[in-house]
């Protein structure tokens, strides 16, 4: 437990029981979220977020990517504001504090704020990114992209799921394309709060992680293209069996990763076979890959050699393979004095901290291209993530909120800069 009191503590039963109650949109039997982008779970979970805020006296506006902001004004207005928040979509089988975290505990900051009848010099804005996951439409930090520049709206807007929906018809389909603009405006800083999504802290005994930056990543869509043919009667000579060269791909996925160690990560998640039928040899799979690294240079040496290597194995098994590259991200530091600020919070809240690196993508990473960024770790269970097990305690969930109130306080109270 803490072992000072800061000015005021937020609600940690508040809180928990604001997650627990967004967790009901699209939970699952075992215990998860399934929540994919723009369906119509995600739609009432962002219903209800808009209620809420609009209930705590927040000024709540939506861009044309879905993306949604909750604005406290301050004592000065004309100021930047500070930005914070995280997402409420997830994956699949997803659990239930992925995302769902930072953006309830940014209205509990909000909420406490108005307990304590508190005001800041700048004003605050809480956001929930659309599709932070990109397990419907296959892109990833797609609100956040938009917004910072980094994807086009009219590309998103015209990408479709498995069933052939359209972002744009999806936006439609639950009433989330907003009026503003799906483009930046001036910010202060941003702030994350978010469960680890592995075991470092939990591992350390370390409550809280001040994140100093994030690993690069690179992803690709792959293609490989063979023959539909009978099981039974086609011989080796004359298969151009499109399972076998993707297959011999995963398996290259894994060996380049593991060629680098305890930082390699390499992941075939998705993985699509046609015509999946048992007594036809398959024609064509479709696949994704995705590579992370903490070194942007080791990124660019795996960007060089893995569609070169694919290819090889390809030509070898009489198949076409396409491989397109969905989006390189280099390593991203943070800004010093917001990660400064994140171990501060936590000293003052009397919190065990350690600096860390993050291993998956957040929206935070693209918005560090633009504008200063921390980012707050909490531990989860066992470090599972993506997964309905997914974990944390309530004193974890009090904790990070604690450490993110004070964060941003400390960074919205500061003098103005000449």
């Amino acid at each position: 437990m803490p072992s000072q009191d800061p000015v005021c503590r937020i609600d940690g039963a508040r809180l928990w029981a604001s997650l627990m109650a967004m967790a009901q949109f699209g939970a699952t039997q075992k215990g998860g979220v399934r929540r994919l982008a723009l369906s119509a779970e995600d739609g009432a979970a962002r219903a209800a977020f808009g209620a809420q805020c609009a209930a705590a006296g927040l000024a709540v506006r939506v861009d044309a990517v879905g993306n949604m902001f909750a604005r406290r004004e301050g004592r000065e207005p004309a100021r930047p504001p500070v930005l914070f928040g995280s997402h409420l979509d997830s994956q699949p089988s997803g659990g239930k504090f992925d995302g769902a975290l930072g953006v309830m505990a940014g209205l509990e900051v909000m909420r406490t704020l108005d307990d304590h009848g508190l005001g800041t010099a700048a004003p605050l804005e809480l956001v929930n990114w659309t599709d932070e996951e990109g397990s419907r439409f296959g892109l990833g930090l797609t609100g956040s992209g938009v917004w910072v520049g980094a994807h086009g709206l009219d590309e998103v807007l015209a990408r479709t799921d498995a069933d052939g929906v359209s972002f744009g018809a999806a936006l439609d389909a639950i009433g989330a394309r907003g009026a503003a603009p799906a483009a930046s405006f001036p910010v202060d800083a941003y702030f994350e709060l978010h469960i680890e999504q592995g075991p470092i802290l939990e591992q350390a005994g370390a409550m809280i992680g001040a994140v100093t930056g994030a690993q690069a990543q690179v992803w690709y869509e792959a293609v490989a293209t063979g023959q539909d043919a009978h099981a039974g009667t086609t011989p080796p000579a004359a298969r151009k069996d499109a399972l076998v060269c993707a297959a011999r791909v995963v398996d290259l996925v894994d060996r380049m990763m593991r060629a680098r160690g305890a930082d390699g990560r390499g992941t075939v998640g998705r993985f699509e076979v046609r015509p999946n039928s048992r007594n036809v040899i398959p024609g064509e799979v479709r696949f994704t890959v995705e590579f992370r690294h903490p070194s942007s240079a080791e990124i660019d040496r795996i960007d060089a050699q893995f569609p070169r290597e694919a290819g090889f194995i390809a030509r070898d098994c009489g198949v076409t393979l396409a491989i397109t590259r969905m989006f390189r991200m280099p390593a991203q530091a943070f800004d010093p004095e917001c990660v400064a600020l994140v171990q501060a919070a936590a000293a003052r809240a009397g919190y065990a901290s350690r600096e860390i690196v993050s291993g998956a993508g957040h929206d935070a990473v693209l918005l560090a291209r633009r504008l200063p960024v921390a980012m707050i770790f909490t531990p989860c269970r066992d470090g599972l993530s993506h997964n309905e097990a997914e974990s944390m305690a309530p004193d974890e969930a009090t904790a990070g909120c604690q450490v993110l109130f004070e964060a941003v306080l400390a960074r919205a109270n500061r003098p103005a800069l000449a």
